[in-house]
């Protein structure tokens, strides 16, 4: 049944892509208005009333769906064979913002869930200063399995996993991503900088704009630094109220 509702999926945005391809080849020749042939009948009001944006905005949670089934019970690396769940995100697929941290924790190996840990306290708090609430973003890890230990994820664990990372920012398209902490940084960037020359500028990650900052366990630890955090979700805050472009529709 899953299989089937994703196949009429991809076949419903296979025939709004032909349809926009249509309009604009039409728009193109000079056409801009459809005429209704003399004593044809009238089209049913109902066919009209479901925007097409709508249905567009629902491809999303469609992707992100499709990404997770494809993610499956993931043995890509090493790194299963110590997890107690994967972590795949949490959040809204019609989120403007995306938070990408580095890997789950011991509390979140435990629940299967990003960020519930202290560190995820911290993060909600500043998800609040920004004006926005925890289920009006989106959290994930550049990794889905815990590290054991906590350790920071090895080059070809980052590598097996990150793919699905993408994944899943192209399936929401949001309008701002913030990498929290310097592995999160890295994978996006593809920099070896270290977090001081990241954080306080503006970066694009395939097009999105994008923030680095500190991630909130070492915020915890290094509570002096809670105001260049600070400075850093000002400026995500002002990308978030920028006016987007057509494209990043």
């Amino acid at each position: 049944m899953v299989q089937d509702a994703l196949d009429d999926t991809v076949r419903l945005k296979a025939a709004l892509r032909q349809l926009r391809w249509l309009l604009t080849s039409f728009q193109g020749s000079g056409i801009e208005q459809f005429h209704r042939q003399e004593g044809a009948p009238a089209p049913k009001q109902e066919a009209l009333e479901e925007p097409v944006d709508r249905v567009v905005e629902g491809d999303r949670a469609s992707d992100l769906a499709q990404v997770r089934q494809e993610l499956g019970d993931c043995r890509r690396c090493r790194l299963h064979a110590t997890r107690t769940n994967l972590v795949f995100g949490e959040g809204s697929a019609e989120a403007g913002l995306l938070f990408v941290g580095e890997g789950p924790g011991f509390d979140e190996d435990r629940l299967g869930r990003p960020f519930v840990g202290r560190a995820g306290k911290l993060l909600d708090k500043m998800i609040q200063a920004i004006g926005l609430r925890r289920e009006d973003v989106y959290i994930c890890n550049v990794v889905k399995c815990r590290p054991p230990e906590n350790r920071t994820p090895e080059a070809d664990e980052v590598a097996q996993c990150s793919p699905f990372l993408f994944r899943q920012i192209e399936a929401i398209r949001p309008k701002a991503i913030c990498a929290l902490g310097l592995s999160a940084a890295q994978a996006l960037l593809g920099r070896t900088t270290s977090m001081g020359g990241l954080r306080g500028k503006r970066f694009q990650w395939r097009g999105t704009p994008m923030v680095c900052t500190y991630h909130p366990a070492y915020l915890l630890r290094n509570p002096a630094q809670k105001a260049a955090a600070w400075q850093d979700l000002r400026l995500l805050s002002r990308l978030l109220n920028e006016p987007r472009t057509k494209a990043e529709l």
